[in-house]
């Protein structure tokens, strides 16, 4: 196709054309060859341009680290987590996955950077969770998830703060159960007992007494047994109680000590407790008798006014000596109580809290009246001189008492 009004400057021929054999047109003459002018796209006015080829597109993550992050969120979900700790997961992951350190590595060690982020992250915000929870989560070695959990913190230059608060070392931790369960032993606690509720609860009590902080002290014994992987034993919550009740009869012995020690308060006490078991001891026990004394003689006083005010009565009634004694049996012991056990400080449990043994039905007699009575039994109710002058010499005092009131 020829151009009008263009020559070529070359051999001045008009029969100059357009070829259109490439992506630019050009004008090229006929007769010599020549290329007369190129470019005239560029000198036509355009619109907007597209790149569709040549404009850089986002790279899509590659299968197996989606499957990753797929997998940290699931162990997160498993381990109930909050959002934060969850959104940390997945940014170790994501870092450490694209990292030359974890590029070429076998499926099975991915698995283990995916606990170990997790792990991390936990760590981070004082999650109490172990190597061993997350090896059992993702069916892999604890050896090898450590492992793989060094070699991410050193790789992200990740500096993992210490558990302060619920980590604990163990000798100090196994002294001080050895003296709750010796000050158990003490307190009659264990008699009779099973060893392990016994170890679990001692165990339980030290490391709350360790460093009292709130997150301790708010952790139940069913949580403190999940997190230490210790089967859950029901008598040992039984022994809890237990042990913070003698402890508590102790820690009220503290001279330094103002409020009064109960339940809620006794744990931070144990230490005092423990330096001072002895001491405590011998003030606790010699307290309780001295409040004991006072209470019997208090019920002796209740009892001496009460037979004063019987007096009276017994003098113008009929009654015999007989009925005498067994009303002043009845006073004597009304301030008596039937377990002996709860009379003491400390006593055995099998005494303080004695089960309830069935009492085999009793064979009763129907008495109509018409028995027969032996000679023998009528002699045992006839009363002797001796018995005789007693009753009189008795009635002639307590006459003679009433006369003086």
């Amino acid at each position: 196709m020829s151009r009008v009004a263009l020559k070529c400057p070359n051999c001045g021929s008009s029969n100059v054309v357009e070829d259109d054999l490439y992506a630019q047109s050009q004008s090229v003459c006929v007769d010599c060859g020549s290329v007369v002018s190129e470019g005239f796209l560029a000198n036509d006015p355009v619109g907007e341009v597209y790149y569709s080829h040549s404009a850089p597109q986002s790279k899509r993550p590659c299968s197996n680290l989606i499957k990753g992050l797929q997998r940290v969120r699931a162990l997160c979900r498993v381990l109930r987590v909050n959002s934060e700790i969850e959104k940390l997961s997945q940014t170790y992951f994501e870092q450490a996955y694209n990292h030359k350190s974890f590029i070429n590595v076998s499926l099975t060690k991915k698995e283990a950077l995916a606990g170990s982020c997790v792990l991390i992250s936990c760590r981070m915000h004082d999650w109490p969770v172990t190597v061993g929870t997350i090896a059992y989560l993702i069916d892999t070695d604890s050896g090898a998830v450590g492992a793989v959990y060094q070699e991410t913190l050193n790789t992200l230059n990740i500096c993992i703060p210490t558990l302060t608060e619920l980590a604990a070392e163990a000798k100090e931790l196994t002294k001080r159960a050895l003296a709750l369960v010796e000050l158990a032993a003490d307190s009659w606690i264990v008699t009779g007992r099973r060893p392990v509720p016994i170890m679990i609860a001692a165990t339980y009590l030290s490391w709350q007494s360790l460093q009292p902080t709130k997150l301790r002290l708010k952790m139940t014994l069913d949580k403190f047994c999940q997190m230490t992987k210790v089967d859950k034993n029901r008598p040992a919550m039984k022994r809890v109680t237990e042990i913070k009740e003698m402890l508590c009869k102790l820690g009220n012995e503290i001279p330094w000590e103002k409020q009064e020690i109960t339940p809620n308060n006794v744990i931070q006490q144990v230490e005092d407790i423990l330096s001072y078991r002895f001491a405590l001891m011998r003030k606790a026990l010699k307290s309780y008798e001295d409040s004991l004394k006072a209470d019997i003689q208090q019920c002796d006083a209740k009892n001496k006014k009460t037979m004063r005010t019987k007096t009276a009565e017994l003098k113008t009634s009929s009654k015999t000596g007989s009925s005498v004694l067994e009303t002043e049996r009845a006073n004597n012991g009304a301030c008596d109580e039937p377990n002996w056990g709860k009379r003491l400080l400390f006593a055995p449990p099998c005494v303080v809290n004695p089960k309830k043994r069935k009492r085999a039905p009793s064979n009763q007699i129907n008495v109509t009246g018409d028995e027969e009575i032996s000679d023998s039994e009528i002699d045992s109710y006839i009363r002797t001189h001796q018995e005789v002058r007693e009753i009189a010499m008795t009635q002639k005092l307590l006459c003679q008492e009433s006369d003086n009131l």
